[in-house]
């Protein structure tokens, strides 16, 4: 839940849907237009705080602003 927390504070104002979907044997991944930007089972770890935001943000177009 705290990576929702974190993309929905920081682009709200951008995010149209957000669909978190369960698996099983703790599989971690984030999706964003069915592009897999982080994977626990490529990293081997769960994500960081601030990771999912970052890749994320690498994705977005020059001089995005974040909400607020």
């Amino acid at each position: 839940m705290r990576v929702t927390q974190e993309l929905l504070s920081a682009h709200q104002h951008r995010i149209e849907s957000l669909t978190l979907i369960t698996g099983g044997q703790g599989v971690f991944d984030v999706r964003v237009d069915d592009d897999l930007i982080y994977s626990k089972a490529e990293t081997g770890r769960q994500a960081n705080p601030g990771e999912v935001l970052a890749a994320l943000e690498q994705r977005l177009e020059p001089g995005f602003t974040r909400y607020g």
